[in-house]
């Protein structure tokens, strides 16, 4: 890792335990998935996750509109294990969403997946949680399935193998998601409390592939850290194209 990469990551390593946390309302410590009928928001008419019907989504008016771009670049990333989930911290990527300029906060895994498509779930699914300068949320969600290893995750599951809480990484975001990245839009939540809505959902409808023991590294960490669907509620669904 280069000094400039380096330093980039102590500052994240300062700030990680509180300000990213905070930010996205990730899981906090006494998250209990076996009691999710206690989580309560103040909202619940839009909560997420959800089960994407695919043939209900309506196409995207368009394309140029919708599109999702992210840099490719090395970034310094601080991996932690949060007592629910692998989650990565860091602010160096960058996203262009349907034209509005985001930064990435931080990225987490669940297992399995969290949204479905057509009721079919994914041995794990990615949540790269996005702001932008008005303090909107953007989580950008990934599924992983079993394939091939996967060397562009490595660096996350080498660090989670260290004795200390904290390992630095660098990390290329944007060879985590698949080259097409066609995806489902709709209003949701975050997935844990505080479960705050009006959340930009963008699953992206290709998965990418994960070696069998890297899935059941992330997996054996967290088991079924995954939260039930929630009901779409008439909410519109919309499809893009890459």
């Amino acid at each position: 890792m280069s000094a400039n990469l380096r330093t980039r990551a102590f500052l994240l390593l300062v700030t990680a335990s509180a300000a990213l946390p905070a930010l996205a309302g990730e899981p906090h410590k006494g998250l209990d998935y076996t009691h999710q009928e206690s989580w309560k928001g103040v909202l619940d008419h839009a909560q997420s996750p959800v089960d994407i019907v695919t043939r209900s989504a309506l196409p995207a008016d368009r394309k140029d509109a919708g599109a999702l771009l992210i840099a490719s670049r090395p970034s310094a990333g601080v991996v932690e294990d949060n007592g629910h989930a692998v989650q990565v911290n860091t602010d160096e990527a960058e996203a262009v969403i349907r034209g509005r300029h985001f930064r990435l906060t931080q990225f987490h895994f669940h297992s399995p997946s969290e949204h479905t498509l057509d009721g079919k779930t994914a041995p794990l699914e990615g949540h790269f949680v996005f702001r932008a300068q008005d303090g909107r949320l953007a989580v950008v969600g990934v599924m992983f399935q079993e394939g091939a290893d996967n060397p562009d995750i490595a660096p996350v599951l080498e660090q989670l193998r260290r004795p200390e809480h904290f390992g630095q990484a660098e990390i290329d975001i944007a060879r985590l998601l698949p080259a097409d990245k066609s995806y489902y839009h709709y209003l949701g939540s975050l997935t844990t409390p505080p479960l705050t809505e009006n959340v930009e959902w963008y699953v992206l409808s290709k998965p990418v592939s994960l070696g069998a023991n890297q899935l059941k590294e992330l997996h054996d960490r967290h088991p079924h850290n995954n939260r039930q669907r929630q009901p779409m509620n008439d909410r519109p669904l919309v499809y893009f194209q890459d």
